[in-house]
């Protein structure tokens, strides 16, 4: 479905209020081991006081899908231990989190499993990287629109389900080189237990093999 003008205004104007309350959630990205100032190169913000039809997603932190003809989405991150973990809102269309890296990138991209950890790529690395919002969101148009890179760096969850996604995108693309994260662990976690050489180290092997 695509978005009225007056959506797109409403989906900014959420986006610009909430990212005045960050701070907010400066504990909780403590933990995530970012800094607000990280944050804020994503936009992220915190519903602090909800707009009209927002009111469900108060305390929150919100989570803009923006790209270059501007902001398609937001997710709802819990940060005071809300169910459930995550919120959308009603009839969004799934996009990937970042989007606007495609067009900045060099010869490589690295994809994510979730915004977190896509932004933890980014900051701790300074590498590009785009995030499927779930192991269970990719769409087959994805294909094309990363099609043109020479390497497109999977970075997957230690799990099954992780590995079943970096196969997934392996299949359909055939540029596709996969990092999986140690056994319980995802990208956010390994480099917060580990440091972010652990992964820089492993994406530049990926590039300059």
């Amino acid at each position: 479905m695509r978005l009225s003008s007056s959506q797109r205004q409403f989906l900014l104007q959420a986006t610009q209020e909430y990212a005045t309350n960050l701070h907010l959630a400066e504990e909780y990205l403590a933990t995530r081991g970012l800094s607000v100032e990280e944050g804020r190169q994503f936009h992220l913000g915190v519903v602090a006081t909800p707009l009209p039809s927002h009111e469900s997603y108060a305390g929150r932190l919100s989570i803009p899908y923006i790209t270059p003809t501007g902001v398609v989405d937001i997710r709802f991150r819990s940060i005071l231990h809300q169910e459930p973990k995550y919120m959308g809102i009603p009839g969004a269309k799934t996009t990937m989190f970042n989007a606007q890296a495609v067009l900045v990138s060099g010869d490589f991209i690295c994809v994510t499993e979730g915004e977190i950890d896509c932004i933890t790529t980014v900051v701790k690395t300074g590498y590009p990287a785009v995030g499927i919002p779930g192991a269970n969101n990719w769409k087959s148009f994805y294909t094309k629109i990363l099609d043109d890179f020479e390497t497109v760096i999977v970075l997957a969850d230690g799990d099954n389900p992780g590995l079943e996604f970096g196969k997934k995108v392996s299949r359909e693309l055939g540029n596709v080189s996969i990092i999986q994260m140690p056994e319980g662990h995802d990208v956010n976690s390994i480099v917060i237990k580990e440091g972010k050489e652990w992964l820089s180290d492993r994406i530049r092997r990926c590039v300059h093999k």
